[in-house]
């Protein structure tokens, strides 16, 4: 693990003459390029397994399905699917916390990848228990991860005015979707066709891969990924540990209560968790607000950050169903052989990073186009459009929805048109945001504004699962349609306000 270092020590490494660049972006993008890469590998090739194996060995799985799942309900499935992605997204924020306070970014990532290969070898034991474990393994370490690889990447350029910046975060990108693209083919095919539990262990495997890389290439990195911008004194630790101590003792004792009174059921767990998604990201970003650290400068740039997070919430809360009310459509309903070929269900999960890899390119190459011609739309515009992508794309899902209610299985090539809308809109609003988080998070918030970023998925995601908890049928066309009007209308609130929040947002651009 690395050291953090003094700041002599950080002068002596900067003098250090440029080597190589990676596609004319500094050398370490390679490394994070390729660890974030080999993490998302292993993390899309749980996911696309997991609702699959929660419905597996019920009623609601395919006729061809494996058994030796879980045996849920579609509701339950979504709802613990949902749960599982808002907690890997609500820990994004405490592991910049830990990253700004406690170890730095560097030894962050290194610590949790090795949690993330600690909870894929538990999900790879037989049962119930090590099966939920294992979910929450995975789930801490990705959150310590997710929101301290993204800071090392704005590192590694010369303030949020560098103008390769953008471009950086989206090659970056682009390293999540090779991941994510082949872990379905290789993972989804294993798991679904031998053994859930191998599958789940050649997500382990993945992860050591990235560590490795990671380990390997940490030398090209910035400096300041070692160091510990703001390290908690003796007192500030101390309080920290009474606090954390006093919730888990609370939280431990609660839950003996409940499993020796024999009330405990899953809803008590999936329940509380997302009403703290909700409730977490209000209180992080009214506890900024009101940050009388902060410049005047920086307190707008935060009012305007705020309607970013708000349409990103509504974006994630749609988008993520692609993941499980999708998946489950597209194993129950959706066709498995195209052109005569067949495929297990699983691989649906590799359509959108392979629609991402080939249209990034694209949309970055137009973006930089427009800028050169001084038409590059603004940051809310963009949102904007994002917002109304993934409602047309629910407007178009509507469609094979309604032809496979007679039981008829539809073809592959409805959900695939499904996740190309989804794509050019997540194209318009993901890396965008990612980028705009780095330039406008006060200096005082570092990693931790990145992890506020990633709790607009948790609180999207939470919304979902209390929606399945509360009996709404996400997989009805009616519910599916409104949902696709709600982002239509969100987007259409972002643009006519655009021009107060590019005011709002000051000498970001």
């Amino acid at each position: 693990m690395a050291t953090s270092l003094t700041s002599k020590d950080v002068g002596a490494r900067r003098t250090r003459a440029p080597g190589r660049t990676f596609f004319g972006h500094p050398r370490g993008l390679a490394t994070l390029f390729m660890t974030e890469m080999w993490e998302r590998f292993s993390f899309y090739g749980m996911r696309a397994l997991l609702p699959l194996y929660l419905i597996a060995g019920g009623p609601a799985a395919g006729s061809d399905a494996q058994g030796g799942g879980l045996a849920m309900t579609p509701a339950n499935a979504t709802a613990v699917y949902s749960v599982y992605l808002a907690m890997v997204y609500l820990l994004a924020m405490p592991g910049g916390w830990i990253g700004d306070r406690v170890w730095g970014p560097r030894r962050t990532v290194t610590v949790s990848a090795l949690v993330i290969m600690t909870g894929h070898l538990t999900l790879a034991l037989p049962g119930e228990g090590p099966f939920f474990t294992g979910l929450a393994l995975v789930a801490l370490g990705s959150g310590l991860l997710k929101a301290n690889i993204s800071t090392m990447v704005g590192h590694l350029y010369d303030g949020p005015d560098d103008p390769r910046r953008d471009g950086g975060f989206t090659v970056f990108y682009m390293g999540i979707n090779v991941g994510a693209f082949a872990a379905p083919l290789v993972i989804g095919t294993v798991g679904q066709n031998c053994s859930w539990h191998l599958g789940f262990a050649l997500a382990a495997a993945g992860m050591a891969l990235g560590l490795i890389q990671f380990l390997l290439g940490t030398r090209h990195l910035s400096p300041r990924s070692d160091i510990v911008p703001k390290p908690l004194t003796p007192r500030e630790r101390r309080a920290t540990d009474r606090k954390g101590l006093l919730w888990a003792a609370a939280a431990t004792a609660c839950y003996t209560v409940l499993v020796l009174t024999g009330t405990y059921t899953l809803d008590w767990a999936l329940v509380p968790i997302a009403l703290v998604g909700l409730a977490i990201p209000v209180g992080v970003l009214t506890r900024i607000k009101r940050d009388r650290e902060l410049t005047a400068a920086e307190q707008s740039k935060v009012s305007g950050y705020i309607w970013f997070f708000l349409a990103a919430a509504a974006f994630w809360m749609i988008y993520d169903q692609g993941g499980s009310t999708m998946s489950i459509f597209g194993d129950t309903k959706a066709s498995g052989r195209l052109f005569g070929f067949g495929f297990p269900s699983s691989w649906y999960q590799s359509v959108n990073p392979l629609w991402v890899m080939a249209l990034a390119p694209v949309v970055a190459w137009a973006w930089l186009r427009l800028a050169r011609r001084g038409q590059e739309p603004s940051t809310p515009v963009k949102f904007a459009a994002g917002l109304f992508l993934i409602g047309a794309s629910f407007f178009v899902f509507v469609l094979p929805m309604a032809m496979a209610s007679d039981g008829i299985r539809v073809s592959p090539m409805w959900l695939v048109a499904v996740y190309l809308v989804q794509t050019v809109g997540e194209l318009c609003l993901s890396p965008v945001g990612l980028s705009a988080t780095t330039k406008m998070a006060p200096a005082k918030y570092g990693s931790q504004m990145m992890g506020v970023w990633f709790l607009a998925v948790t609180a999207g995601d939470c919304t979902t699962s209390l929606l399945s908890l509360a009996g709404v049928d996400l997989n009805g066309t009616g519910v599916v349609a409104a949902e696709a009007a709600l982002a239509c209308l969100a987007g259409y609130a972002v643009w006519a306000c655009r021009k107060q929040v590019v005011t709002l947002m000051g000498d970001v651009h």
